[in-house]
């Protein structure tokens, strides 16, 4: 049978429509981000906390030592890196879900915020106090991720419009998820209308937004869980400013 160039684009459409109903990841193609330039930011996490600012639920920690970013709590917790970031950027780091016995090492949560601003300050991120629960982000705009959420049961993309009680879901899928002791190297790349999130070379979000957060504060978000987060860089990419 002759293949067409139709053909091929009603089949991925088909495939497409049917991976979104299932919950699994669609099938899409896979754009390699473009390529980095300019480092903006980078911490080895062998300074301490310096450049962060951690919203503590119910206590837990979050320290800096030997190159790793040691989070650990017993609730929801948000580190945030201090300064925002703007234009076309991507955001690197590796984060490996501790599992070793530890009162808080259930795997699940590996969450991000990025473009992040708080409606009640949106030019200084942290003129508004905050708690650590996850209630208390509803009132950002910003690009949510939660890889391995749910007890390691779901992951998806949200898109906070700073009204609270709503969290618009973009994408949920069943997959990826996390595995105990296994590093995920991350990558957010914020293009304009065009976001994307990999894990471990593997495209997960793919999404284009007509009216795009293009500036803001990033923090990585999880709640009763243990993680070590190592090799956090900021780059410009392309030729954007």
């Amino acid at each position: 049978m002759r293949t067409t160039w139709s053909t091929v684009l009603v089949s991925l459409a088909v495939a497409a429509t049917t991976a979104l109903t299932t919950g699994a990841a669609p099938v899409t193609v896979h754009h390699e981000p473009c390529k980095a330039q300019q480092l903006l930011a980078r911490d080895d996490f062998r300074h301490g906390t310096g450049q962060w600012r951690t919203e503590l639920e119910q206590g837990g920690s979050a320290t800096a030592k030997g190159g790793v970013l040691d989070v650990d709590v017993p609730a929801g917790a948000s580190v945030w890196f201090k300064r925002p970031f703007s234009g076309r950027y991507e955001i690197d780091f590796t984060a490996t879900p501790v599992s070793a016995g530890g009162v808080n090492d259930r795997v699940s949560d590996l969450n991000t915020f990025w473009n992040a601003r708080d409606t009640r300050s949106p030019e200084n991120l942290f003129a508004t106090t905050r708690s650590g629960a996850l209630a208390d982000y509803d009132y950002l705009t910003t690009y949510y991720a939660g890889l391995g959420a749910n007890y390691d049961t779901t992951t998806r993309l949200r898109r906070y419009v700073g009204v609270a009680g709503s969290r618009p879901l973009v994408y949920d899928y069943t997959s990826p998820l996390l595995a105990a002791n296994r590093p995920n190297r991350v990558r957010l790349v914020s293009d304009g209308e065009h976001v994307q999130y990999w894990d471990n070379g593997e495209l997960v979000f793919d999404y284009h937004d007509d009216d795009p957060y293009t500036s803001g504060w990033f923090a990585f978000r999880t709640t009763w869980s243990h993680f070590h987060i190592a090799d956090f860089a900021v780059r410009r990419i392309g030729n954007g400013r």
